[in-house]
């Protein structure tokens, strides 16, 4: 019996050090959402759960190695043992009631953290290679950055316009794929005001890692006068057209200081005559910009890949495709 006490007493010891040690290492950012929160619940029990059956298996090895390690000059077999019934039966059905414990407490975490806000407010969520955009369908605001009020639940329906995406902000703890030809939901209610930022969590090609967004949550008023202030963009062409190359991803593949990235630069590139794939020259006027965003493999400028997103004539209305050239042109000496 002594050495059953022995090992509990080393058991508990190793599970307390190992646990407070993982809680105190700083594994995750400080969390900022409702459903955050739910879900490091059932971290801090996995945790400890993790930290006990390291205890227990480092304990009982420790135990034996100092307590029944061989004597010297004691040649003899240990006791020979053909197994142990009580033994089978407990390892067998307490790993049983602990996972089935665990299971239910990750459907209950889950309903938690899925729990639907009658009064959620409505984002609309594109993704795309490489830049994500955020639609308020009720203030008709689009953005490259995501402003969620404080304390309200925000309701992201989710879309890919190329190939899989993935919604991840650390600091919210969720995630959540977007799929090309279907529609995700994710739901957030921000519970700390600050800057976060949008990560892609799945791989989608040549810019992944620059596929990146600010979040913004702010208070209800700071929110609403942002949203009004978003919405009162409509008199000047140009500033459409730079919001609307900020928020379709136009600024992944093209600068506005003359480098070179996916896609040439729009500095200085209204006007000029362009040298294309083919070998073909073109005058780089609003005809080649309008047909170059509809119908971008029809005239590919040398030096690049055809990466050019296929889907802007279906994304875009013809407004906002002119309010784009307006934008590049305003970027022209000529």
């Amino acid at each position: 019996m002594k050495h059953f006490i022995g090992v509990a007493v080393l058991v508990v010891i190793l599970t307390a050090l190992v646990g407070l040690a993982l809680n105190t290492l700083g594994l995750l950012p400080d969390v900022a959402s409702l459903q955050g929160q739910y879900i490091d619940g059932l971290f801090q029990v996995h945790t400890w759960i993790i930290a006990f059956l390291f205890a227990l298996i480092v304990g009982f090895m420790l135990y034996s190695i100092i307590v029944f390690r061989r004597k010297e000059g004691d040649e003899s077999d240990a006791e020979h043992i053909e197994g142990n019934n009580a033994l089978e039966i407990t390892w067998t059905v307490v790993p049983l009631i602990t996972v089935l414990s665990v299971a239910v407490l990750g459907a209950n975490t889950l309903s938690k953290v899925t729990a639907v806000d009658p009064g959620a407010m409505e984002v609309k969520v594109i993704g795309q290679q490489w830049a994500w955009r955020f639609e308020y369908p009720e203030a008709g605001v689009v953005s490259d950055v995501l402003y969620l009020p404080k304390g309200q639940q925000a309701l992201l329906e989710m879309e890919s316009m190329d190939v899989l995406h993935s919604f991840w902000v650390p600091e919210f703890r969720v995630k959540q794929d977007l799929m090309p030809g279907s529609t995700t939901e994710l739901r957030i209610t921000p519970t700390e005001i600050g800057d976060y930022t949008v990560r892609c969590a799945e791989v989608c090609g040549l810019q992944h890692t620059y596929m990146l967004a600010d979040v913004k949550v702010v208070s209800e008023g700071d929110f609403n006068t942002w949203l009004s202030a978003e919405a009162a963009i409509a008199d000047d062409p140009v500033a459409r057209g730079q919001k609307v190359y900020e928020s379709y991803g136009c600024k992944a593949c093209h600068t506005l200081d003359g480098s070179p990235l996916v896609g040439p630069s729009f500095l200085d590139s209204f006007g000029r005559t362009v040298e294309l794939a083919d070998g073909t020259t073109v005058l780089a006027d609003a005809d080649y910009f309008y047909n170059s965003i509809i119908n971008p493999t029809s005239q590919i400028v040398a030096g690049f890949p055809p990466a050019m997103p296929q889907n802007f004539a279906d994304q875009l209305s013809d407004q906002q495709i002119k309010d784009v050239i307006d934008f590049i042109m305003s970027l022209s000496d000529k």
